[in-house]
């Protein structure tokens, strides 16, 4: 029988024998304490043995056991025992191999770290306030150093006798010795702190099994600020977990370790009942799920180890570094309508992935309030840019999500603003739970209303029927004040040019009344515009014929080119009506954030036009086109029609890259 020797004491270790078990391997286990030996189960195979051992009794124990193989999953801050053991080893020709705990990716930036121990104890040592220890008993000793000790800090550690009454010995006793097992939820660290009433908290990076990721953010969340003490720089080699499993049963001719199963379901509203028996069944068999924390909490009945994230790289991260096969990630509503699945899949396709449809939110809201859906437009505005009030206007019937920044309290004010009060709303909230409520009736009656952020709602506009904005708006339909505005004729030149589409990122530099702005906005519906004005006349202007003409996907940037750019998402067009002398630098900053933008600028004065040639002839930009347009206009003299010139403009377009 193969012979294995398995230095443990960690979750790693406890994967390791766990999968040995049955198996054709005779597995002995060192852990260093009576807790460890405990928490390792033995079987036919399997024989557990503790006590700390130093090179001698490492050297004996290879010396009578005779390993063809030894597995050190000992802590990754137990750096001394994992350079004796890897010394001893090698002196005794035995193969050896390392077990590496995977780092999580938490966001620690209000963070201290430290090196060491006494890192800490100095760090302590310079500012005011308690601390809680949750390092472990052996390095109790050294925070004797730390002024007021007794008074300041709080231990938690094993409830072991020996630790115990070690710790109490030092001083550490009642309230500020505290007896737990861990790993604690987030929810047991936030109410200890709390109750402590700590400022600081002394922690290494144990990864998820030691329940790192749960003390940060309960430390966030309480106000109190980590001391991490930093994991051994020594670069170490090894494998994780499950790859060492893997390798046990290529090596010894046992079951290979399944390939990792991830199952992404839609959790329908979040509550017990709309949830798939598919779904319910896939939670059951899950050694881990991941999602955002309402979603995972949600499902927390399952009693499965947990990660919480949104982002899809965050997701994908979590699922390639999780030490086990059978993964859940929990999206809301279903999987294929608004859900961050489409962005998820592309990344874990080697993982090949199976997708389990939940109830979505609309088709449960439609059931609730007898209404159909299949003759209505669906959008959403949760955590994305939509003008929705165009498409109410141009749409009878138009189902929306709402959340992020845009709420149900805005959405109605937008609408009551912008002409459509009279739209008939019904909105959802808390769909499925027992605090379920849906309201309805005009937009303007519900606009002064309290929601719930994550809602559903329903417009119906009978006056929507064919509408749609018209090119080349009238000058007339704008606002006017003393801004310089392009006129009707010039401006839908200027669009036809800009050549739009339906998503487009626009820039407007120097955006006068906004009338291209908002003809940008109107054509680019699932787009949006910024319209970069120096003069705060010409801002307020804007935001006027914002809501004069119903148009939401418009955002007024206050500020002088090329400065104001310097924070906006890169263009896919651009449009340039006044550049202050300042033309260079606009389209360069436009170029560098996307080199393949389409540009338009219009020129009026000699000097202007001038300029505009001499730089597109040096910026890497191709298909350069310049159009001089004259119109005049017809105006009644007594009976006799005279025509009137507008200054002629020249349109010069082109687009990034040669």
């Amino acid at each position: 029988m193969n012979k294995v020797l398995l230095f443990a004491g960690t979750t790693e270790g406890k994967e390791v024998a766990e999968f040995c078990k049955g198996k054709n391997i005779d597995l002995t286990v060192s852990v260093a304490t009576e807790y460890g030996e405990a928490t390792m189960t033995e079987g036919e195979n399997i024989k557990v043995i503790s006590g700390r051992k130093d090179a001698e009794a490492m050297a004996l124990l290879l010396a009578k056991e005779k390993p063809d193989l030894v597995i050190d999953a000992t802590h990754p801050y137990a750096t001394e025992v994992t350079r004796l053991l890897h010394s001893v080893c090698k002196d005794a020709s035995t193969e050896y191999l390392r077990v590496l705990r995977t780092e999580d990716l938490i966001d620690t930036r209000d963070a201290v770290f430290v090196d060491d121990t006494a890192g800490a104890v100095s760090f302590l040592n310079t500012v005011e306030g308690s601390a809680l220890l949750t390092t472990g008993s052996k390095e109790l000793p050294a925070y004797t150093a730390v002024t007021d000790y007794k008074t300041r800090l709080y231990a938690r550690i094993l409830p072991l006798p020996d630790g115990i009454g070690k710790a109490a010995e030092l001083g550490f006793d009642g309230k500020h010795l505290i007896g737990m097992q861990g790993p604690f939820s987030e929810e047991i660290n936030i109410a200890m702190m709390k109750m402590l009433n700590v400022r600081y908290m002394v922690t290494k990076d144990t990864g998820t099994a030691g329940g790192f990721p749960e003390k940060i953010r309960a430390a966030r969340k309480s106000g109190v600020i980590p001391v991490i003490i930093r994991r051994p720089q020594e670069a170490e080699e090894g494998v994780s977990a499950a790859d060492c499993c893997r390798l046990l049963g290529e090596r010894f001719g046992l079951e290979k370790a399944a390939e990792k199963q991830v199952t992404i379901i839609g959790c329908g509203m979040g509550s017990i009942g709309t949830l798939t028996f598919e779904a319910d069944e896939a939670c059951r068999n899950a050694e881990l799920i991941v999602g955002a924390k309402r979603l995972v909490e949600s499902l927390s009945r399952y009693g499965k180890p947990s990660a919480y994230a949104i982002a899809a790289k965050d997701i994908e991260d979590i699922i390639r570094k999780a030490d086990c096969e059978r993964i859940v990630v929990a999206m809301s509503g279903d999987t294929g309508f608004y859900s961050g699945t489409k962005t998820l899949l592309p990344l874990i396709a080697d993982l090949k992935p199976e997708v389990l449809p939940g109830i979505s939110s609309i088709i449960y809201f439609c059931s609730r309030c007898g209404k159909s859906w299949d003759d209505g437009l669906l959008i959403s505005t949760h955590g994305r840019s939509c003008n929705f009030v165009a498409k109410i206007k141009r749409n009878k019937k138009v189902f929306a999500l709402t959340g992020g920044d845009i709420k149900v309290k805005d959405f109605l004010s937008a609408l009551a603003e912008n002409g459509l009060g009279n739209v008939q709303v019904t909105v959802g909230e808390n769909l499925s739970y027992d605090t379920e409520r849906i309201t309805c009736g005009t937009a303007e009656e519900l606009a002064g209303r309290e929601f719930d952020s994550l809602a559903v709602l329903c417009a119906e506009n009978p006056d929507a029927e064919g509408f749609t904005l018209p090119f080349g708006l009238p000058d007339e339909a704008f606002l006017r004040a003393e801004v310089p505005m392009t006129k009707q004729e010039i401006r839908a030149v200027t669009i036809a040019k800009l050549e739009l589409t339906k998503n487009a990122v626009c820039w407007d530099v120097g955006a006068g009344t906004g009338s291209v702005t908002l003809e940008m906005a109107g054509l680019s519906e699932d787009g949006h515009v910024y319209a970069v004005e120096q003069k705060e006349a010409g801002c307020d202007l804007i935001k006027d014929n914002m809501r004069h003409l119903g148009i939401t996907n418009v955002t007024v940037v206050c500020g002088k080119a090329p400065e104001a750019l310097e924070s906006l998402p890169a263009p896919t067009h651009v449009f340039v009506g006044g550049s202050s002398g300042n033309l260079r630098q606009i389209l360069e900053a436009a170029l560098v954030k996307n080199p393949a933008a389409r540009i338009v600028l219009n020129a009026v004065t000699a000097e202007t036009i001038a300029e505009a040639v001499d730089v597109l002839i040096e910026l890497p930009v191709s298909d350069p086109d310049i159009v001089q347009l004259s119109a005049a206009r017809g105006r009644k003299l007594g009976r006799y029609h005279l025509m009137t010139a507008i200054n002629p403009v020249f349109i010069i377009s082109c687009t990034g890259g040669k």
